[in-house]
């Protein structure tokens, strides 16, 4: 056995381990003081990467020695804590009081803003970062080399772990970050300053991303997409170790540095799915991670579709917009009821995560694997099979929920942000079979030739099918919302300690409803196949999943139509801007943003509540 190799490997590991404890510190530190989950934290990781590849070769150029390489990291840190600052002071405080899923949204329009003025400001392409003077020659260890910045790197981790354990623990705003990870509402009781204290924490959170980031110059370039790369791997991090513990963080990163490390050389197709099967173990063994404790769910947990008398012109309203719909083929070109197809299957996706947020209180941020197991289970029996439409359809369907049966046994124990965390595990799990089992998926080429029979191939005829779908899917949707079961899922989701005092099997209610949803976006998912002609990865990654959320909450979390609606208008959004600019993402950002901040309870839950206000 070459140990010579084998702690070459381990330096790898601990180097990988080193960097992304750093980077998911700041993550950690501010989800337990804010309970953002702050998707902007990979953008601020990317920041850090391009400022100090910008800025430190200009500060070599005056030649003070190997310090002005360290004074340009810090002061890289620096600039994007101040980032930081501005994020927290111009959009996050104004939104505190939302419910967390709309800061969560909040923060991806941020993602979108900022990968476009990236390229804007430092330009399309990569930029090369300087080495690290001093550290340009590798080190021999054991007769091989490796190269002595890593070692730096190795370094930096536990330095940076004791630093902050010193802040934690030796000073006033330690004490108090330290509270607040333990009891935010008992802080506020007591008359801190919650205003300041989150402004410190966030500029800490964005200086230790953007060190993350400034430290990863003299090993590789800073690219646009820096910030996706890192940031569910920062999740993963934050997650295994217990959300708001440092030391819990430290640990996780150690683990998940030795398993890249070493998980490639055992199973090197292993690499997409290693970091998340990780944490779907821990989650199933320890629900709250390696140090952290039980939530403590508040009332904006608690925000969903709620009770109320149905309007007597409801029936009539459903009645015109079905009719409007049908319509369609009358007055509209091939190309608008293609997209009006789309806008009618994703509309069912984000009514299929509805059952789950709006009404069980349940987060789920990998609702793409549902969508995406229907649309492979429909593509998989057209081509394996050569089944026809009319069975592929109704494949895909169970495809998917068996899958969610399977997910949700593990999920339905879990609560809050872990719960969310596995739902993505899950998804990314089933990404890289999808990625990597070349021979039945395609692997990233993913299934070509996906098309409805002849009756269906039209334009018209296919629109027809998947309004027929999609309007029966939501009535039975809306009928179970409306049932005794769904009352009591919202039972359950606004007192879980009631629901079970009365007796309620919440976690068999849970469980069914996971199972429902996720054969719902089954379905949307086998008809966007159909619609698309070919299946590929990426409708079962992340982006997926988020466009879900967006969708959702940007209709409404707390009404029956509000996923509907967001459907439509995102779908409108991207129709109308992409084509209109290169700076699409800015715009769709923006535009992301300002309907947080306008409609925070959505747009249709924010024009049911002005009107409730006016009458």
């Amino acid at each position: 056995m070459d140990y010579s190799f084998l702690a070459i490997q381990a330096l790898n590991g601990l180097s990988s381990a080193s960097s992304l404890f750093i980077a998911a510190c700041g993550l950690t530190l501010v989800f337990g003081v804010t309970r953002i989950v702050n998707f902007a934290h990979g953008s601020l990781y990317m920041i850090g990467a391009y400022i100090a590849a910008t800025l430190v070769p200009r500060l070599l150029e005056l030649q003070f020695g190997p310090v002005t390489f360290w004074a340009g990291i810090l002061a890289s840190a620096l600039i994007v804590g101040i980032i930081g600052i501005l994020i927290e002071v111009l959009l996050l405080r104004r939104i505190y009081g939302a419910p967390e899923l709309f800061q969560l949204l909040a923060t991806f329009g941020i993602v979108l803003v900022v990968q476009d003025l990236t390229i804007l400001i430092f330009g399309p392409e990569d930029i090369l970062g300087p080495r690290a003077p001093g550290l340009r020659a590798p080190v021999e260890i054991l007769g091989r080399r490796f190269p002595s910045y890593e070692l730096v790197l190795i370094a930096a981790g536990p330095v940076v772990l004791g630093l902050i354990w010193l802040l934690l623990r030796k000073t006033r705003f330690g004490v108090l970050v330290r509270a607040a990870t333990q009891d935010r509402e008992m802080i506020a009781a007591l008359g801190v300053n919650q205003a300041m204290l989150f402004t410190g924490t966030l500029f800490l959170g964005a200086f230790l991303a953007g060190l993350g980031g400034a430290l990863q110059i003299p090993r590789v370039s800073a690219h646009a997409g820096m910030d996706l790369s890192i940031i569910a791997e920062a999740f993963v991090v934050t997650v295994v170790g217990g959300m708001g513990s440092v030391p819990g963080a430290f640990l996780a990163a150690l683990i998940i540095g030795q398993l890249q490390a070493f998980g490639i050389l055992i199973f090197p197709k292993s690499t997409l799915v290693v970091v998340f099967l990780l944490m779907a173990v821990v989650l199933a063994i320890r629900p709250y991670g390696f140090f952290g404790r039980p939530e403590v769910i508040g009332g904006s947990h608690a925000i969903g579709i709620t009770s109320s008398k149905r309007s007597p012109y409801a029936g009539l309203l459903a009645l015109a917009i079905i009719g409007a719909f049908a319509s369609l083929p009358l007055f509209e070109d091939a190309y608008m009821l293609k997209v009006a197809t789309e806008i009618l299957i994703f509309a069912l996706f984000a009514f299929s995560l509805q059952l789950l947020i709006g009404v069980s209180g349940v987060v789920s941020f990998g609702h793409a694997a549902f969508f995406g197991l229907g649309a492979y289970g429909a593509a998989l029996s057209l081509k394996w099979f050569s089944m026809p439409m009319e069975a592929a359809l109704p494949a895909g369907l169970l495809l998917a929920a068996i899958g969610a049966l399977i997910v949700g046994a593990f999920v339905v124990r879990l609560s809050g942000i872990y719960l969310a965390m596995m739902t993505l595990a899950a998804a990314q799990i089933i990404y890289a079979v999808a990625f990597q089992w070349v021979d039945v998926t395609g692997g990233d080429n993913g299934i070509v030739g996906v098309w409805p029979s002849a009756w269906a191939s039209g334009q018209v005829s296919y629109y027809l099918l998947t309004l027929a779908l999609v309007v029966t899917a939501v009535l039975l949707l809306m009928r179970i919302i409306n049932a005794p079961f769904g009352y009591a899922l919202r039972a359950a989701r606004d007192s879980e300690a009631r629901a079970e005092a009365i007796g309620l099997p919440i976690r068999l209610h849970r469980w069914l409803a996971f199972t429902l949803s996720g054969a719902a976006a089954g379905l949307a998912g086998g008809l966007y196949a159909f619609s698309r002609g070919s299946v590929d990865p990426t409708l079962l990654g992340i982006p997926t999943s988020v466009d879900a959320l967006t969708m959702l909450l940007i209709g409404g979390i707390q009404t029956v139509t509000g996923p509907l609606v967001g459907a439509g208008v995102l779908q409108v959004l991207r129709d109308q801007i992409m084509p209109l600019t290169s700076l699409w993402r800015l715009l769709l950002g923006l535009s992301i943003i300002a309907i947080v901040l306008i409609f925070p309870r959505g747009l249709v839950g924010s024009v049911r509540a002005w009107m409730e206000e006016r009458a």
